[in-house]
């Protein structure tokens, strides 16, 4: 855990997080407004603000007590920015290299070892002025590595990149994470980022700390901020398997599976899928005569009514996974939806999150 309340003013801007713990196992997203402090807060835990006051200890260990703050050195943090922040006069091997030399446990062989998991291997006599946005990235990603971080920050590393660089470097990140078992936090504007990578999400308002919530648990309510874009989103989790023919394929979710087309290079680790509430439709029957794959069996758990005259039903999957569905609040009335009743679910559209 990250534990602590971490106080710090620049300028005008007062960050007052509040009393916060954030889980250490696999990516923790910081999401909220533009100007909320995420960045401030980031700076706060790895102590590059020297005015930071407070408490913070990073599983169990203090970084900081008051006044008294444990050196950013010893606080074993790499650093990953939105511009890659790369040395240019040196070689995508020279920038390897510094942080090889000052990683606490330098082995000669991290380098090339690294260099190869983040597709550098080719790379690395390259002059990083001649990388693409996406090759500066994992320069970047393979910089902090090296430095064998127990903490590793990344302040919207993708918000400059085009959404190919994006859909590489997204299922890079996400591998990275598990394979090495370093803690992330994870700055991004963007849901879909959100709903991709993390584990867990840290929700921020005016230099506050609002909640920190599991993922499964930030998309079940009905709130959530991170519903502001594209409304109500469903994130299942489950396996990529083959489909009843080479063009389709199917994700299995336990008791519940759904059809896709077979989403090209699609990646079979790929363990996310996500379904916008507003593409799922609810009957009270079984339909027959429909040409939508996906129609499933489904509990109504809960039904939560908006300001504009439409419901969010949150529905019940066989194998107990949440299916969220976005419809009138007059179509909820004629078909006499209600909490416990069984019903049927159909899928307009589904995304696989390589």
């Amino acid at each position: 855990m990250i534990e602590g309340h971490l106080r710090l003013q620049r300028g005008r801007f007062v960050l007052d997080t509040g009393s916060f713990a954030i889980p250490t196992d696999g990516v923790t997203a910081l999401f909220g407004p533009s100007g909320c402090g995420k960045s401030t807060l980031l700076r706060a835990i790895s102590g590059l603000d020297p005015a930071t006051t407070g408490r913070l200890r990073f599983r169990g260990e203090v970084w900081q007590d008051g006044r008294r703050a444990l050196p950013v050195a010893r606080r074993d943090i790499g650093f990953v920015f939105q511009d890659a922040a790369l040395f240019p006069h040196l070689s995508v091997r020279g920038n390897l290299l510094y942080a090889l030399r000052r990683a606490p446990r330098a082995n000669p062989d991290a380098l090339a070892r690294v260099a190869q998991r983040v597709a550098l291997a080719d790379l690395l006599d390259r002059h990083v002025s001649t990388l693409s946005g996406g090759q500066r990235q994992r320069v970047a990603i393979a910089r902090a590595l090296l430095m064998q971080p127990r903490l590793l920050c990344m302040d919207e590393p993708l918000s400059a990149l085009d959404w190919r660089a994006k859909a590489e470097l997204l299922p890079l990140i996400d591998a990275l994470a598990h394979e090495t078992g370093v803690a992330v936090l994870y700055i991004t504007h963007a849901p879909v980022e959100v709903e991709r990578l993390a584990r867990h999400v840290l929700f921020m308002e005016d230099g506050r700390v609002v909640a920190v919530q599991a993922l499964e648990a930030a998309l079940r309510r009905p709130d959530s901020p991170l519903f502001a874009q594209e409304g109500p989103v469903t994130v299942l989790q489950g396996r990529l398997m083959p489909g009843p023919d080479p063009s389709l394929a199917c994700f299995d979710c336990g008791e519940t599976r759904f059809t896709l087309l077979h989403p090209p290079g699609a990646q079979r680790s790929a363990t996310r899928l996500r379904i916008l509430a507003r593409d799922v439709a609810l009957a009270t029957a079984e339909p027959v005569g429909l040409s939508m794959l996906n129609q499933l069996p489904v509990r109504i758990a809960a039904l939560h009514p908006h300001d504009d005259g439409r419901v969010t039903v949150r529905c019940t999957l066989a194998g107990g996974q949440t299916l969220l569905a976005s419809i009138t609040r007059h179509s909820q009335q004629m078909l006499g939806l209600e909490t416990g009743q069984t019903a049927w679910a159909l899928v307009k559209s589904v995304a696989l999150m390589d």
